[in-house]
């Protein structure tokens, strides 16, 4: 695998050539929670460096292949992400 650099303007990244699958969690996603959805994939890098997201939540930013998209919410990026749909709260029991 081979490795270079990329120098951003406020930050060093290591990026791996070679393509690899994007891995999210709730933790990483969570990142992205205030994010200024809508955006763009690069709004989402952006946001995510300056959060001081882990660098996965960048990798997997960068790794989405881009074609000028405008993304909505985390589930458009992320379609496993869980929503509150996903839990079974009854919201009349509380």
């Amino acid at each position: 695998m081979v490795f270079y650099l990329s120098f951003s303007v406020k930050n060093l990244f290591l990026h791996k050539t070679k393509s690899t699958d994007m891995y999210w969690t709730l933790e990483l996603a969570s990142y992205l929670s205030d994010a200024p959805w809508p955006a763009n994939k690069d709004e989402l890098i952006d946001y995510a460096i300056r959060a001081g997201a882990p660098l996965e939540v960048v990798e997997n930013l960068q790794s989405i292949e881009d074609e000028g998209e405008i993304y909505e919410s985390m589930e458009e990026i992320w379609p496993d992400y869980p929503t509150d749909e996903d839990y079974l709260w009854n919201e009349d029991e509380y």
